[in-house]
């Protein structure tokens, strides 16, 4: 899901040296060297933020033209120096990711320097052309598209619940997927969407790690599980955090999923697409068809990318505690090769940490998300895939805040437990990894 951004090489700002008697002079000189829009902001824009700020996209404004972005400078100008835009918040020592959205140093002083000098607009005839978007899809014309049955429509006010759609694919065999984008049919009051793939009637495909219970709680409860299954005359299956596998995400934050070259990622014969959409009021009746495109390829990929997740179920946060740790530890049965980790939690989640344990004893800190927050979701894919040999172990710890000081805390008052809702928990990570073929 990543986005390719091509650093802008900013030209040093001189400073001005104002002296009595100069002053018309030194400002005509200063003015020479002012960033512009057409000249040095929108190669910015349009390179970091207008995939999501522009004409029917999720973002409140367009920032395509200079006559959209004029009236918005003073507020890009203050997101920028917060770090609150673009949104990123992985810690910048901890890991190198290929979708990073982070502004380097001269592209954040260029817009600042922009606003503090009123927003020159410059010579419009230098203005690039603004990036392309085929109908809509960032990944270029979908080979298919499926699309809700019926639309849903969001009442103006209240809570809703996680609604869930289903939606078959009609596979009469395996397709090879390069890319795929899920898109919101009303993003004004679609929050996030997770895109499952189930083949009904089918078992899961086993992932290539295990889970290791890590508290008395997770211990008890697999053990439980695993007396069922064994009741039922099945052995214990892999812990399953929702209605099949997630393949697709649509979210503030997220990109489409487009995978590296060489890559796909297999979509059984026969597959349903869950949607599990999160639905947030906006004061007007609001009716939702929302839809996922795919890109094939023609071959089998020489690296199939597979995805999964990772989760603890087996928790309890306590009313007010306000830094409650919540800690996944999954081994590795093969050897694997991490594409990305996608945390995620709800209302409460405040910090994310990834670790891996190495079969030699190394412990190498591999993802920090220390200001973790839920109005954003991303898939960090690491610019190296992240090599884990069969028998190395990956930590991930959530943190949560379930304190008054949350000032989202839907209710500080009650212990939490794993749900669907976002006024439950979840400590769940999506991965996606190839398995290293020997």
């Amino acid at each position: 899901m990543g986005v390719v951004r091509l650093s802008c090489l900013i030209a040093g700002v001189g400073t001005l040296m104002v002296t009595v008697g100069l002053g018309g002079a030194a400002a005509t000189g200063a003015e020479a060297e002012t960033p512009t829009f057409a000249d040095d902001v929108a190669p910015i824009l349009y390179e970091n933020c207008v995939a999501c700020h522009r004409a029917g996209e999720m973002a409140p404004m367009s920032l395509v033209t200079y006559e959209e972005t004029r009236p918005w400078s003073r507020s890009i100008k203050n997101k920028v120096l917060s770090g609150e835009m673009p949104p990123w918040h992985a810690d910048a020592s901890v890991g190198e990711f290929r979708n990073e959205r982070r502004l380097t140093d001269a592209e954040r002083d260029t817009i600042v320097q922009w606003v503090d000098a009123g927003a020159p607009r410059g010579d419009l005839d230098k203005l690039p052309a603004p990036p392309t978007f085929i109908d809509g899809w960032q990944i270029g014309t979908p080979d298919v598209v499926f699309e809700m049955a019926e639309s849903f429509d969001v009442p103006a006010e209240g809570e809703v619940a996680y609604q869930n759609f289903a939606m078959p694919t009609n596979f009469t065999e395996d397709k090879w997927v390069t890319a795929i984008e899920v898109r919101a049919g009303a993003p004004a009051v679609v929050h996030h969407i997770l895109a499952f793939a189930r083949v009904p009637g089918a078992a899961p495909r086993p992932p290539a790690f295990r889970f290791i219970p890590v508290s008395e709680q997770a211990v008890a409860a697999e053990h439980a599980r695993a007396e069922r299954a064994r009741a039922r005359g099945q052995e214990p299956g892999p812990l399953a955090g929702g209605p099949g596998t997630l393949i697709g995400l649509m979210a503030p934050g997220t990109n489409p999923m487009v995978l590296e070259p060489g890559t796909a990622m297999r979509v059984a014969k026969g597959t349903q697409i869950i949607f599990s959409i999160h639905y947030t009021t906006n004061g007007e009746v609001t009716s939702d068809m929302s839809r996922i495109g795919m890109i094939f390829t023609d071959a089998p990929p020489s690296q199939e990318v597979r995805a999964s997740q990772i989760m603890n179920p087996y928790f309890e946060i306590p009313a007010g505690d306000g830094n409650f740790q919540v800690d996944t530890l999954i081994e590795f049965t093969q050897d694997v090769e991490i594409d990305g980790l996608l945390p995620h939690t709800h209302l409460r989640g405040k910090r994310w940490e990834y670790h891996m344990l190495y079969p030699d004893g190394r412990r190498e800190h591999v993802l920090s998300v220390p200001a973790y927050d839920f109005n954003w979701q991303t898939l960090y894919q690491f610019k190296e895939p992240l090599s884990a040999p069969k028998g190395a172990r990956l930590e991930a710890s959530a943190w949560y805040d379930n304190s008054a000081a949350n000032k989202a805390n839907p209710d500080p008052t009650v212990s939490v437990r794993w749900g669907e809702q976002t006024w439950e928990e979840m400590q769940y990570t999506g991965i996606t990894y190839r398995v290293v073929e020997q």
